[in-house]
């Protein structure tokens, strides 16, 4: 569905095209020409019959049609009737229906399947300026939004409650640049005041059910892409050798989920807020970036086992990474990072496991930053690769820890390390590749929390002296009142340190 949806959106807005740069008029058969290229390039089928009166050109039953090679099955657009406008000064309109259907084919595991989705728009208006290499669409609308119509199995129609779905966008606009040369560059901007999100499912058999109901407010895009002139979609490593890339960020305001449903006979509910986020992607022939955060999150579940609700927040929470992903002989960068910040929940449910208040309850954060260097064995966009394979995908040649912190319970862990692998050495630790390298730590807090934990009876007083004897061995006293430093050396020769000492 999620491929349906992505394609069927770019045909809707025509994967369009903005700013004001070029000198030269537009025509309709300009701006038909361009959908044409540009869709045909992309490997659909475009079809339409074309006639023309008063500077107005009407394309009748547009089809966009593509196999879909890992479903075999089809997508299919049809859309009714679209007008081209000459606006004498230059521009050309484009004008659409209100609304069309949009169908796709194929074979799922219970049988052929078939569904449609109508896609609508209220007050939509787009306009096309610039010259034939050098398109601009700007555009704006009420409302974009596009819902499951209906879904049939081996020709039955499955009923509206089995799975409905709608996406709506409100208050929008939107500009977007295709320049044609050696490939297609395409540089878009969307905003929205706000997206709207409604799923609902049940099981037939189960009797299992689920409702998702959401929105984004303020709602914003920025972003880049390069389209090779031909692109074979089945075979995704050939379309990113030849140039296919992607590099774009989206931004909100703040967001909302309602989830609710039964599952094993038992109903549950979910509510989660934050004040805003951004998600940002890269990626192209030689890597793959992420970068996801999201502020001041709320989340609070119900299920029948509790008699009262769980809730819990964040100030941020955040993963970031960049891995290669083209096989190469050569050692690439790599880069992997997350964070949970100021952690809380409620009282309630620390009272399940600490009643007394005897830990202390400040927010808790997890942190991580690393960096390294790898060597690539496979492409992972070649789809002859068998990602279930044994065979290890690549190799680990350094990493090096930026930053490590953890805090919570009244303690807290920082750290650092610098370390380079040895993949011709696999046998000193057990089939991976042997550590060189050394790692500083710093621990403070450990033996308060282990007294609490011993008068909370938790842990007995046999337990808490093996854990105190293991960081007596592995590290030594700071400056400060209980805390505790280690440095951890791995040599090349396959021994460990500890603050000097071998441990192994």
């Amino acid at each position: 569905m999620s491929v349906f949806l992505r394609r069927s959106c770019g045909a809707a807005l025509a994967y369009a095209v903005a700013t004001q740069g070029a000198l030269a008029d537009l025509t309709a058969d300009d701006v038909w020409s361009n959908w044409q290229g540009y869709f045909t390039s992309m490997g659909y089928t475009i079809t339409g019959d074309e006639s023309s009166a008063g500077g107005v050109t009407t394309i009748s039953n547009m089809t966009l049609s593509m196999a879909l090679p890992e479903e075999e099955g089809q997508f299919q657009m049809v859309m009714p009737e679209m007008t081209l406008t000459e606006n004498g000064d230059g521009t050309v309109s484009v004008g659409i229906p209100e609304n069309f259907p949009m169908k796709i084919t194929g074979q799922a595991e219970e049988g052929d399947f078939a569904a449609t989705v109508t896609y609508s728009h209220s007050q939509l208006n787009m306009v096309v300026s610039g010259a034939p290499e050098d398109m601009t669409y700007d555009y704006n609308a009420d409302m974009l939004s596009i819902s499951l119509d209906s879904i049939a199995v081996d020709g039955e129609t499955v009923p509206d409650d089995v799975f409905d779905l709608a996406v709506a966008a409100n208050d929008l606009n939107g500009s977007s640049r295709m320049q044609i040369g050696e490939n297609r560059d395409l540089t878009q901007t969307f905003n929205a005041a706000s997206l709207t999100y409604n799923m609902n499912f049940q099981d037939p058999e189960s009797g299992e059910t689920g409702l998702i109901n959401g929105q984004l407010d303020q709602l914003a895009f920025e972003g880049e892409n390069v389209f090779p002139k031909d692109i074979d979609l089945s075979d995704p490593q050939s379309f990113y050798e030849a140039g296919f890339a992607f590099d774009g960020v989206f931004t909100y305001a703040s967001g909302n989920t309602d989830l609710s449903g039964t599952s094993e006979g038992q109903a549950f509910s979910m509510n989660s807020t934050s004040e805003g986020g951004r998600f940002a992607a890269t990626i192209d022939a030689e890597k793959l970036v992420y970068d996801i955060d999201q502020n001041s999150t709320t989340l609070a579940v119900t299920t029948a086992d509790l008699p009262f609700p769980i809730e819990i927040s964040m100030a941020n929470a955040g993963l970031n990474f960049e891995f290669p992903v083209q096989q190469s002989d050569e050692v690439q960068p790599f880069g992997l990072g997350f964070n949970l910040t100021d952690f809380t929940m409620s009282d309630v449910l620390w009272g399940i496991f600490d009643p007394a208040g005897a830990l202390p309850r400040d927010p808790a954060t997890i942190a991580l930053d690393a960096t390294g260097t790898a060597k690539v064995l496979m492409n992972i966009f070649d789809p002859e690769i068998d990602l279930e394979s044994e065979e290890a995908p690549g190799e680990l040649h350094s990493l090096k820890i930026n930053e490590l912190l953890v805090s919570l319970v009244g303690t807290k862990l920082t750290g650092d390390g610098d370390f380079a692998f040895d993949n011709s050495n696999t046998e000193e630790f057990d089939g991976l590749p042997s550590p060189s390298g050394v790692a500083n730590l710093e621990l403070v807090g450990a033996n308060q929390l282990i007294d609490t934990l011993i008068g909370m009876g938790i842990i007995s007083d046999n337990d808490a002296l093996g854990a105190r004897m293991m960081m007596g061995l592995m590290a030594v006293p700071g400056e400060e009142p209980d805390t505790l430093n280690s440095t951890i050396e791995f040599t090349e020769d396959g021994q460990i340190l500890a603050n000097g000492q071998r441990i192994k």
